[in-house]
C-alpha cells in the first residue's frame, strides 16, 4: 500500500461513496427512525436496497436476517445500519481476493477489457504503479489501436508509473501488438506484462471477437495465457453492470472485476450485487483518478462506508 496508508485511504473511500451512503442511509434514517421492524418497514427497508442497486437477492437477504432478530421491535438506525453493514460484509468478503501475480509465470499476463470509457487505461496504469511498489518490473502493451489518444495516453500513464509500453499505429492490429509486447516482456525478464484493450460495446459481436483474437494469439506463445482476466466496471452505469459481466464472461474467461469511479456515482450497491449474482473476485475498486487511488478491495470497510457508518 502507497501514498497515504490504510486509515487515509478508508477516509477516502468514505469520501469517495458518499453519494451512495447519503441515499442509502438517508433514505434508511428516514425510514427506521421512530418506527417499529413490522412487516410494512421491512418491506419498504427491501426496495430502498433494491432502489440502492443492491439486487433483489441481496435485498431479500439482508431484510430477513433483520426479521430473525429484530422483527416488531424499534431498533435505533445506527444498529439497523450496523446490522445491514455485518451482513454486506458476509456476501462480499468471499469476493474480496486481492490478484495475486504467480511468480511460476514470467510474465504474468493481465489482460484488461470493458466497454468504452470505464476506465481501462488508467486501471492498467494504477495496477503498473502498485506492481512497481511491490518490486516487481513490468510492461505494458497498448493494444487500443481504435483510438489515437489511447496509445498517447497509456504512454503518459507508462512513464508516470515507470512501466515501458509497447506501442503499434492507430489501426494496426490488436493482436499483433499484444503479441510483440508478449515478446518484448519475455526479452526484458518482466514480471508482468498488462495488456489495454480497446473499449467494446458488450453488444457488439465484432469487437467482441477481436477480444477473442487477442487471447489466441497471446496463447501463441503461452498456452496459459492470459493468466488473469480483468473486466473494469464503472460503477455509475448501476444495473447495466450485470449484462455487461454476463456477456464478457460468454466471450472470455473473466477471472476477476474492478469497480471504478465509486466516486462519482450513487450507485456503490451494485458491487454487493456483482458479488452476489457471480461470485467472481473483487480485485480492486478505484475513487479517484490519482495513482493510489486504486486499492484492494476490503469487504468490511465497504460495507460500512456503503452505508455511511466510520470505519
Amino acid at each position: 500500500m502507497t501514498g497515504d496508508g490504510k486509515a487515509g485511504w478508508l477516509g477516502r473511500l468514505a469520501r469517495g461513496l458518499t453519494r451512495t451512503s447519503a441515499r442509502l442511509g438517508d433514505d434508511i434514517a428516514g425510514l427506521v427512525s421512530k418506527r417499529k421492524l413490522d412487516q410494512a418497514t421491512l418491506e419498504k427497508l427491501e426496495e430502498l436496497l433494491i432502489a440502492g442497486d443492491l439486487g433483489v437477492g441481496p435485498a431479500a437477504r439482508l431484510t430477513q436476517k433483520l426479521a430473525e432478530t429484530r422483527f416488531d421491535k424499534q431498533v435505533p438506525e445506527d444498529e439497523v445500519k450496523r446490522a445491514l453493514a455485518q451482513e454486506i460484509a458476509a456476501i462480499l468478503k468471499p469476493v474480496a481476493r486481492p490478484l495475486v501475480v504467480d511468480k511460476a509465470r514470467k510474465p504474468f499476463v493481465v489482460l484488461v477489457a470493458g466497454v468504452n470509457g470505464s476506465g481501462k487505461t488508467t486501471t492498467v496504469a494504477k495496477f503498473a504503479a502498485l506492481w512497481k511498489a511491490e518490486g516487481k518490473s513490468v510492461t505494458l502493451a497498448a493494444a487500443d489501436t481504435f483510438r489515437a489518444a489511447a496509445i498517447e495516453q497509456l504512454q503518459i500513464w507508462g512513464e508516470r508509473a515507470g512501466a515501458p509500453v509497447v506501442a503499434g499505429q492507430p489501426g494496426d492490429d490488436p493482436a499483433g501488438v499484444a503479441y510483440a509486447a508478449m515478446e518484448e516482456a519475455r526479452a526484458a525478464g518482466a514480471d508482468v506484462l498488462a495488456v489495454d484493450t480497446a473499449g467494446r460495446l458488450h453488444n457488439k459481436k465484432h469487437l467482441m471477437a477481436e477480444l477473442q483474437k487477442v487471447v489466441r494469439v497471446l496463447r501463441k506463445l503461452d498456452a496459459t495465457a492470459p493468466h488473469a482476466v480483468l473486466l473494469v466496471m464503472d460503477a455509475t452505469v448501476g444495473q447495466n453492470a450485470l449484462s455487461q459481466v454476463e456477456t464478457f464472461k460468454e466471450m472470455v474467461d473473466v477471472t476477476g472485476l474492478v469497480v471504478t469511479k465509486l466516486d462519482g456515482s450513487a450507485k456503490g450497491g451494485i458491487v454487493v450485487a456483482l458479488a452476489e449474482k457471480f461470485g467472481l473476485p473483487v480485485h480492486a475498486v478505484g475513487v479517484g483518478e490519482g495513482l493510489d487511488d486504486l486499492r484492494p478491495f476490503a469487504a468490511d470497510a465497504f460495507a460500512r462506508a456503503l452505508l455511511g457508518l466510520e470505519a
